[in-house]
């Protein structure tokens, strides 16, 4: 492209501080440098993490910063030593890098490359400098990717192609899909006729449903408290739907009595320390397993008594839903992904970057699924 080699002016949702709007501003993203990939972004959910790093739930994102994980987009120009990619493809960008040469690319039991940036949270790129610039400062990189932006760059380790006919939909696969429909069959490794519980809707919640639904649950019950939301999760797999305000003692204590003594599998997609005790104690007390999906403050604690696992339970975490991906064989994997899903379920609403905050709204109220950012 025309634009290969130069600084490309843009716009983008510049988080100056915590707990602030984002600002819509121009901003300067120059060139791609070795094994670097500049990507024009055609569009980008907006997700619980991105408003838990503006919210410092997170701790230590470094402001300013450009949020935004997962997306899909086209390659404008790469950077020398490139070759899995080239100028005109089209690529959602991985917010868990893929080296495969690490302890953890090598290991069949983990995802989490150790070149990944949610662990060492520099916001920067791998030579510690950033490719984006606005008002003459520079401003930070978030989880390797950055999307709320209409162009960004990101290490080569840190793409995926897909096809050229991959919808806009398909970013959500970079996060909240990947996440929920991946603890499922890769982490629970649910199995078939077994028993399910699903705590938080959302989009991560949903796509955990149709991972259990695939996996050959029998019973899927889903767990929340906003009921617009039950109608969904019962078109996309869920058997039934429960409110925890609709009951007069615990939750767990519900579900325990609905399935003889507790669910084979429990999930927690809503990021509470309350909701992570109440999956744990909904399953099965022999051989239940909970998987924590949501994201806490780093100085809340999850206190409990080790009978609860003693017994036979186990509780385990899931990032991405333990998908390891690497550039060179992802794509057939994607797009089987994205024919054979309507993601569209997850879509409550598409919006232009300039209504962005509008997204961060609605998630803070707990209403609606994801909303897509369209540039």
């Amino acid at each position: 492209m025309g634009t290969a080699g130069k600084v490309i002016k843009c716009k983008a949702a510049v988080a100056w501080e915590p707990n602030k709007p984002l600002s819509i501003e121009e901003i300067e993203v120059a060139p791609p440098k070795a094994h670097e990939v500049r990507i024009k972004i055609l569009a980008s959910g907006v997700c619980g993490t991105d408003s838990s790093a503006l919210s410092t739930v997170l701790g230590d994102t470094k402001f300013p910063v450009i949020l935004g994980h997962e997306a899909v987009g086209i390659v404008e120009s790469i950077g020398k030593g490139v070759t899995e990619v080239k100028p005109g493809d089209k690529v959602i960008p991985l917010f868990v890098p893929q080296c495969g040469v690490c302890r953890s690319c090598k290991s069949p039991n983990s995802n989490l490359c150790h070149r990944n940036d949610m662990t060492k949270k520099t916001g920067l790129m791998e030579d510690n400098t950033t490719r984006f610039t606005c008002k003459g400062k520079p401003i930070h990189n978030f989880f390797c990717t950055s999307t709320f932006t209409e162009y960004t760059v990101v290490s080569e380790l840190c793409i995926a192609k897909v096809g050229p006919q991959t919808p806009n939909e398909a970013c959500l696969i970079g996060c909240g899909f990947g996440t929920g429909y991946g603890a499922a069959i890769n982490t629970a490794k649910v199995t078939p006729g077994s028993t399910c519980a699903v705590f938080g809707l959302g989009g991560v919640g949903l796509s955990t449903i149709i991972g259990c639904k695939m996996a050959g649950a029998s019973r899927i019950i889903g767990v929340g408290s906003h009921k617009d939301k039950f109608p969904k999760a019962i078109e996309i797999g869920a058997t039934e739907c429960i409110n925890p305000k609709d009951y007069d003692k615990p939750i767990q204590e519900v579900i325990a009595d609905m399935t003889d003594g507790g669910v084979d599998y429990a999930f927690e997609c809503a990021g509470r320390i309350e909701t992570m005790m109440a999956a744990l104690q909904s399953t099965y007390f022999g051989s239940g397993v909970t998987v924590v999906l949501g994201v806490t403050a780093p100085t809340e604690r999850l206190s409990l008594d080790p009978l609860l696992l003693l017994t036979g339970r186990s509780l385990k975490g899931s990032i991405f839903g333990g998908i390891a991906l690497k550039v060179s064989n992802i794509q057939g994997g994607l797009e089987l992904m994205a024919k054979k899903f309507n993601l569209d379920y997850l879509v409550s609403q598409s919006i232009p970057l300039e209504k962005i905050n509008e997204a961060f709204a609605l998630l803070k109220s707990g209403t609606g699924v994801r909303t897509i950012v369209l540039f």
